[in-house]
This record gives structure tokens, sequence and C-alpha cells, in this order.
């Protein structure tokens, strides 16, 4: 199930950090690395930084966004040491790693950690499930981002090691990252035509919608149900 556990680098701006990251994963038994608009790659800094885990570098998806690199995703659990003005479930590292562990028996799983100057994107955080926070020393929480792939993969090793211990499950499959993106362009499209949804000044909506349907995480049915629903509304629009 390791193998269904991928682990997404958003706009990583240093190439040594991905070698580095490379080089955690393969310790820890991962072997999956996307890249999303890395400033700087291929390098040789990433290669000399990786140690030998050449072939996860070599095989490496670069993506052109993030909507390509969770593509198929069922789960995306994003690293973030800050708390954020709409607030996203908060788990701790063991408890993420037992979570990816047990739902990748099911489908994609991935780990998305942001650049490393400011981390996860409010856009970035508005596709995960869950945040995850790694417990630092309070005066100095500065955490290299190789070093935080590092703890985060460790505890998923663990995880796989006493698979007694892995997180429930779902009784259910959630609909993955893609099929929620286009629910919520559907959704944002038919609140605008309701004139609910202001474009000039929406707000906080869009990304509050998104946190109550990240947490709901509905199967394919439900999300056909809400569609059908905001299509209904869309035909009585245009019928008055």
């Amino acid at each position: 199930m390791l193998a269904k556990i991928r682990v997404v680098l958003s706009n990583t701006s240093h190439p040594g950090n991905i070698g580095a990251t490379a080089r955690a994963m393969k310790t820890m038994g991962l072997t999956r690395l996307y890249l999303v608009n890395p400033k700087v790659f291929p390098a040789a800094e990433a290669t000399a930084r990786a140690s030998g885990a050449d072939d996860v570098l070599a095989n490496a998806v670069v993506c052109p966004d993030i909507e390509v690199a969770l593509s198929g995703c069922h789960l995306v659990l994003g690293a973030s040491a800050r708390s954020r003005s709409i607030p996203c479930p908060v788990i701790n590292p063991a408890e993420s790693a037992r979570k990816a562990y047990a739902e990748s028996e099911q489908g994609e799983v991935a780990l998305l950690f942001g650049c490393e100057r400011s981390g996860l994107s409010n856009a970035e955080i508005d596709r995960c499930q869950h945040l995850v926070q790694i417990p630092s020393n309070p005066d100095y929480g500065s955490l290299n981002l190789a070093a935080a792939v590092q703890i985060i993969c460790y505890e998923i090793l663990v995880a796989h090691e006493q698979p007694d211990q892995a997180a429930a499950v779902p009784g259910y499959v959630p609909v993955n990252a893609g099929e929620l993106e286009r629910f919520y362009q559907h959704l944002e499209q038919t609140l605008i035509e309701l004139d609910f949804l202001d474009p000039e000044n929406p707000r906080q909506l869009m990304r509050r919608l998104r946190r109550l349907y990240n947490r709901a995480r509905p199967d394919e049915n439900e999300l056909n149900i809400l569609r059908g629903i905001l299509s209904a509304a869309q035909q009585g629009i245009k019928g008055q």
C-alpha cells in the first residue's frame, strides 16, 4: 500500500531540498515523488543531496499545477506549521500516517508540502482534508522541508509495520480530488447565477464551503446528487 502514497512538493525553490526529500522518502520505503513547478529541476545539487536515491529523482513526476499533482487522490494531507483563519482539521504526524496508510488500501493518497519560505498557500490548503502539524519548539519552530518529509514518512513506515493500529477507513470510497474540484467549480458558478455569490466580492464563502465538503468527503453517488441539485437550480434560473 506504500506504493499508493505520493509525496507532493509545491513550488520548491532549492533543488537540494528535492534531493534531500528523495533520500528521506526512500529511507522510509516511499518512492513516488511529485513536483509542482520546481524552480530548478533536474539539477546536479538535487542528485548529490539524494545520496543514492537517484531512482526516486529519475521517476519524479513534474506537474504544471497542483490539480495535476493531486489527480486521482482520494485523501490529501497537507503539512502546515501555521494556524489559518478558516479552520481545517489538524492532526499530528502519527495520526496522519495511520490515516494515510489505512486509506491507501482504497486509493491514492497525497502528502502535500508547500514551498520553503511560506509553506502551503490558501488555495493548496483548500484541497486538503486534514492539515498535519509537527510538534516543535515554540520559540523556534523552523523545520527544513526534507526534515518535515522525513518525520511524516517515518510515521508511515511505523504504521506499515504495525497494521493492527491503522486508522479506520471509511465504509465507502470518497470521490477523488479532481471530481471534488469539478464540483466546486459547478457550485461556484451556480451560486453566482443565483446572485448568492458576488464574484467581485466573494469574501471567504467558497473557502468555507470547501472546508465543509472536504470534511464530509462525499462518495460518487452523493456528489452526483449534489451536482444534480445544482443543475436543477441552474435550469430554474433559465426558466424564469
